[in-house]
Formats: C-alpha cells, sequence, structure tokens
C-alpha cells in the first residue's frame, strides 16, 4: 500500500508528490533552499522604510508565471540549501542588521518548514513582524496554518479573468482560489496596524502588477478588492513589470506596460473611492527590482565561499 504521509498538497496545485522522493510543481523537493537573504529597499514604504525589509528568496515556485521576473529562482536554478536552523539563524541576523520585518517571498511550498523555522527563530529572541509575501495562489487551509506566525499578508492579485490566468500562469481557477486565500488573510490580519514611523506590524496589502493589454482586467480586480474590503486593507498597483529574456515569453508580453494603461487603472482606482493605495511613478520600470540570487546572506559569514 502506498505510503501518503509525505504526500505534499500545501498548494492549489494538489500535486500529490512525495517530495523526500521527487520534486513537485513547485519543482522544489523537501530541503529548504534559498537564492538570498538580505535587507530590501524596493517593497512599499510601510514595509522597507528606510532601513529594509530583511527579506528571503525561496526557490521554486507553485505558478510559474510565463512572465516571472524571479525565472532562475522559480525554476529551481538557483538557491542554496539550508536547514530550518541555518534559516532561524538568517532572521535574527537580518534582525541585527535593522530589518523591519522578515519578509517571505515565494514561500509556500515550504509552509511547514518556516513554522517550524520561526517557532525556532522566536525563542532565540527574534521578534520581527513575519511577513508572507506570496502570489495570491494560495489554499485557505494552508493559509489558515500561519495563524499565529504570520503578521503581515502581502499576497498578489494577478488576474480576474480566467482565460489570461490560463495562458500566462496555467492556473484558469486563480480568481476563485485568490479571493478565497485573501479573505483568509484578511480574517488573520483585520485591519492594518502601524508603529510610531508608519512602519506596517500587521495587515494586509494586495499587489496588483498591470501588464500590457490587460488594465481592463486590472480595473476588475481594484473594483473587486475595494468593494469587497473597503480600507481595511491597502493596495499596491504596480508598474515595474519589464518584458524577460525568453523566446516562450507570448508576444504581446514583450513590451512594458504604457503609461496610458498604468494611468486608467490609477485613474479608475481613485473613480471609485480607493485611498489606501500605493502607485509607482513612471520611472519605476526603470529602476532595478530584481536583485541577484547569488547567495547573499544565506551562507554563515565564516564559511561563505564567495
Amino acid at each position: 500500500m502506498e505510503n501518503k504521509t509525505n504526500i505534499c498538497n500545501l498548494c492549489p496545485r494538489d500535486c500529490g508528490r512525495d517530495r523526500s522522493v521527487t520534486v513537485g510543481y513547485c519543482t522544489e523537493g523537501d530541503k529548504l533552499r534559498v537564492g538570498r537573504a538580505a535587507l530590501h529597499m524596493w517593497e512599499e514604504p510601510c514595509i522597507s522604510g528606510k532601513e529594509g525589509s530583511g527579506t528571503v528568496f525561496f526557490s521554486g515556485c507553485h505558478l510559474k508565471c510565463v512572465y516571472c521576473q524571479n525565472h532562475d529562482l522559480a525554476h529551481s536554478r538557483a538557491g542554496v540549501e539550508i536547514t530550518t536552523e541555518r534559516l532561524a539563524e538568517i532572521f535574527s541576523e537580518l534582525q541585527s542588521q535593522g530589518a523591519n520585518n522578515i519578509n517571505l517571498v515565494t514561500p509556500t511550498h515550504f509552509t511547514d518548514k518556516i513554522i517550524e523555522t520561526i517557532r525556532i527563530a522566536r525563542a532565540h529572541g527574534m521578534d520581527l513582524p513575519i511577513l508572507w509575501n506570496c502570489g495570491g495562489y494560495e489554499k485557505v487551509s494552508t493559509v489558515r496554518m500561519l495563524r499565529g506566525y504570520a503578521d503581515i499578508f502581502l499576497p498578489d492579485f494577478k488576474y480576474m479573468s480566467s482565460e489570461i490566468a490560463n495562458k500566462y500562469s496555467n492556473a484558469p481557477d486563480y480568481a476563485p482560489i485568490a479571493k478565497q486565500a485573501i479573505d483568509e488573510m484578511v480574517k488573520i490580519a483585520p485591519e492594518p496596524v502601524f508603529d510610531e514611523r508608519g512602519i506596517m506590524m500587521r495587515g494586509v496589502i494586495v499587489r496588483h502588477l498591470v501588464l500590457p493589454g490587460c488594465y481592463h482586467d486590472s480595473e476588475k480586480i481594484i473594483e473587486y478588492l475595494y468593494s469587497t474590503y473597503g480600507d481595511s486593507i491597502y493596495i499596491s498597483i504596480m508598474s515595474q513589470y519589464v518584458p524577460v529574456d525568453c523566446a516562450s515569453l507570448p508576444r504581446e508580453l514583450r513590451r512594458k506596460t504604457t503609461q496610458y494603461e498604468y494611468d486608467k487603472v490609477v485613474d479608475h482606482a481613485l473613480k471609485i473611492g480607493v485611498k489606501q493605495a500605493y502607485i509607482q511613478s513612471g520611472e519605476a520600470a526603470e529602476e532595478s527590482f530584481i536583485p541577484a540570487f547569488d547567495g547573499t546572506g544565506v551562507y554563515p559569514s565564516k564559511a561563505d565561499p564567495r
């Protein structure tokens, strides 16, 4: 009889694979792998502040969008295998560097090990808010595991259209899944809380990246978020789409989002009454938001081979 003990169903793909033997849809096994751990200055102002967000980039991803800006990391071509104990040390090191939070990027497929890590880190005095930075395509049961562990949720809401979601992320059920997941996140962190510096300590910020040719879908997403949650969440409308150098990238995505497209979405948000929003300047897409996934901050300093 097949042993179901190690079957992984942490994400909506429900691939059901034993990741101690093979990789899941996320292209990761059951060992933690991290591409970079360092202060990151390019998150929303209430996340990075002046000190920076203590950002940990995990290898692998269960969405694998065709336009992914972190392509090598998402497809598991970058990253260092570490233990939960080492990850807990990294959290403490980021705190000692002055980080405002511990920002876990694409963490879903390592949820169980990250929860174990948070317990270890807190037992050793790490007391920063934990920020769950994910693609929005999450199982409610997995989000519920984070109650008492995650303080801030930073999910994407990428698509309302099932056709667009299927074409770009092989996830035609993206919108209903994301709606349920974000609803659960809001239940865990129902109202935004900030410290005296304006740094978020608890709450939900939903990100949306405006894609080329998709601004009508973007408008529907903003409408849904505002009509459902009003001012109990923040909405971050992002303009920083940059085409990746990939032969399989659909032709329509081989250009940047135009200022016109982005402005249409922002204007629509203002028109329907959105006030708690972050928007980006026209130069945002020219800036470097993609760090090097070269193991920075992952190795103990005395063992760093670089």
